[in-house]
């Protein structure tokens, strides 16, 4: 049975932070989502990929069934929004599409800042979810494995990562903006993961004064903080530190950790002095009504873009040179995918013809008993050759090297003509 692959999702090409927020809180138990999406949309391998900037299901069914309407509602719904209002911001790709979606995906070429590291790794992570759930099946294996292979060219042959730039590395690019200079200035970053340590580094790199560390996990918050000479905070004691921080960076996990009235109390301690919120998590730390307050100053992952367009001149020429490196390795992909019939088919339809030449050549051999053993081995052989040369021609046909749409045409003719598996 040919195998049809969907990606279906939001971004943040199509959607705001709070869209994908919602979605990405509900998609936090993988296993209660997953199975929610094979039990309500039929496919039979699925991949959640589920990070700041997009929420996409990756998705293998049998061809013919298209899971696209059921995982749009299902995405909908969990993102809270009525079919009208979220017209356009769920995407649907199919077959060669979702491939090549995937492989730049990976490579970082559809990513906020293109090139940053975070996201192949992030896609390692939500994989090996999946695939330990086991709803990632052979030809998701396949396509993910060779994903992060194409990713690996795309980093060693081109420069599109030869400048650091990365969300962390613009959010500091930001906070330049706002105050003529970093040095002095005390930061607080909340959370300690991957994005809180890369911003703590470049933060460092821009000659802060100080840098404290709050995070749940205290034992990580202390490792940070002794690596990069800074002061570590439980999260449960971070606003008493709050009116000492010039700058304030949110990644934690679990949603919002400040509001509006925390930051104005806050802002009457610190007697007039700004304070500068950078959001990077998703859901997101702060909540948006602080940037309505005097001397309040916040922006959320989705306020970086333009701040993003200021370095990645380069990396664009580069992005060039590696958009033609994932087509070619499209190309080589998809023509493995579109054979992976082409055997299991040559071999049944074979076997069809030699079930049906056995039984006609027994009927006649049982009409024909004075026949000795040797005359009946030539029929055999005879009929054998008969049924070599008939198959010949579209044997070598079907492993023939025809664009994948005839490939794929061929193949569903000669399973309905001559009723093979699913097909008959």
């Amino acid at each position: 049975m040919s195998r049809e692959l969907t990606v279906v999702g939001l971004s943040h090409h199509t959607a705001p932070v709070e869209v994908r927020e919602r979605l990405a809180a509900a998609a936090v138990d993988a296993a209660a989502f997953l199975r929610r999406l094979v039990a309500e949309c039929g496919v039979d391998e699925a991949v959640l990929l589920s990070t700041c900037n997009r929420i996409e299901v990756v998705t293998c069914s049998k061809a013919g069934h298209n899971p696209a309407p059921p995982l749009e509602n299902l995405m909908l719904d969990l993102s809270g929004l009525a079919p009208t209002n979220g017209a356009g911001m769920v995407f649907t790709m199919h077959g060669r599409e979702a491939v090549r979606h995937l492989f730049r995906v990976a490579s970082s070429l559809d990513s906020m800042v293109v090139g940053e590291p975070q996201i192949l790794g992030q896609m390692k992570q939500q994989f090996e979810i999946s695939a330990g759930l086991e709803t990632a099946g052979p030809v998701l294996v396949r396509v993910f494995h060779k994903s992060f292979s194409v990713a690996k060219r795309v980093r060693t042959e081109t420069g599109i990562a030869a400048r650091t730039v990365s969300v962390a590395a613009t959010a500091v690019d930001l906070a330049s903006h706002i105050f003529e200079s970093l040095e002095g200035r005390v930061v607080m970053l909340l959370g300690a993961g991957d994005t809180g340590e890369t911003a703590a580094r470049h933060f460092m790199a821009a000659n802060v004064g100080q840098i404290m560390v709050a995070n749940r996990t205290f034992e990580t918050a202390v490792e940070l903080a002794r690596e990069l000479s800074a002061t570590a905070l439980p999260l449960e004691r971070f606003r008493q530190y709050l009116p000492l921080a010039d700058l304030v960076v949110g990644s934690a996990g679990g949603g919002q950790l400040l509001d509006a009235e925390d930051v104005g109390n806050v802002l009457r301690e610190r007697r007039g002095k700004p304070m500068f919120f950078i959001d990077l998590a998703v859901p997101r730390n702060f909540d948006p009504a602080i940037n309505q307050l005097d001397g309040a100053y916040l922006y959320d992952i989705d306020d970086l873009a333009a701040v993003v367009e200021d370095n990645l001149g380069e990396r664009r020429r580069e992005a060039v040179r590696a958009e033609t490196l994932v087509e070619g390795e499209v190309d080589q992909f998809w023509q493995w995918f579109e054979k992976l019939e082409v055997v299991p088919t040559i071999v049944e339809l074979r076997e069809y013809a030699d079930a049906i030449r056995r039984r006609e050549v027994d009927k006649t051999l049982a009409k024909m008993p004075t026949l000795s053993e040797e005359d009946r081995e030539r029929i055999h052989q005879m009929t054998r050759a008969i049924v070599n040369k008939l198959l010949h021609h579209p044997t070598t046909v079907l492993k023939g090297e025809g664009s994948p749409t005839e490939e794929s045409r061929l193949l569903t003719a000669v399973r309905r003509l001559f009723g093979l598996g699913d097909d008959a």
